[in-house]
């Protein structure tokens, strides 16, 4: 890997790289997110061989999928040059590369291709689905996931460079309308939606200077809590209950077979 350092800066701050490095492996959202990724690909991609993840930031999602497929052929992408010399620390098979998920090389390559809080951060999402599914396998798939309900736009959206939040409408139908046929849609991240309804009311009370690293603070007994909760969760989506709401929405989608 030699990716080349990316000028534009688009969709993200490259400089919470270092930050989100550090904090990953001990919060709870980034562990319970990646035990709901893995639990969703050994349901619905069980013997996939070929993955790409779109956004792959620091290796942290393509590290948890490299642990539970070790024979599976993995590669990471992301536009920023940055995230991947730290993926490159955190992941041993995949093949990393500098990509645009607005014109993606591959076509008919991938069984799998996921996208993980990514899409959320380009304007042209509609765009980036249609480059997903030319690269996707008929028979393959997606996994997305994605922040959820408008109403909850706050200021740290607008620090993480969200271009939206998707109702699941929203996603639905712009994942239809690119071609793939939705296999499962639900939120999560359900139980933790009452503290971010009130972080979100705390920092519209004209708070001046807003630190958006302050968002990953959390006591370290509620981190341990929250990671519970969350693991009980999921327990329930596994068992076939969808969640109305909730912080983070879902989506397991397939391209027909030709």
């Amino acid at each position: 890997m030699n990716p080349k350092r990316v000028v534009e800066q688009e969709g993200f701050d490259p400089e919470l790289f270092d930050a989100l490095y550090q904090i990953e492996p001990e919060h709870f959202w980034f562990g319970a997110r990646n035990q709901m990724i893995i639990s969703t690909l050994q349901r619905y991609f069980p013997s996939f061989t070929d993955l790409m993840e779109i956004g792959c930031g620091t290796g942290y999602v393509l590290a948890a999928i490299e642990a539970h497929f070790p024979a599976a052929r993995l590669t990471g992408t992301d536009y920023f040059a940055e995230g991947l010399t730290y993926a490159a620390r955190r992941v041993q098979r995949a093949q990393l590369h500098q990509l645009d998920a607005r014109n993606i090389d591959y076509e008919q390559h991938f069984d799998v291709i996921g996208m993980f809080d990514v899409l959320e951060h380009i304007d042209e999402d509609e765009q980036v689905l249609q480059q997903v599914y030319k690269a996707c396998r008929p028979g393959g798939g997606i996994l997305v996931t994605v922040p959820q309900h408008p109403f909850l736009w706050s200021q740290f959206d607008e620090r993480s460079s969200h271009a939206r939040r998707y109702t699941r409408t929203q996603l639905s139908e712009r994942i239809e309308r690119a071609g793939f046929t939705p296999q499962r849609i639900t939120s999560f991240n359900s139980v933790t939606l009452p503290l971010m309804l009130a972080a979100r009311l705390k920092n519209s009370r004209g708070q001046v200077a807003y630190n958006i690293l302050n968002a990953f603070k959390v006591n370290p007994t509620i981190n341990q809590l929250l990671m519970h909760l969350l693991h009980l969760e999921r327990q329930i989506i596994q068992a076939g209950v969808s969640f109305p709401a909730g912080g983070s929405l879902l989506v397991v989608a397939k391209r027909p077979t030709d």
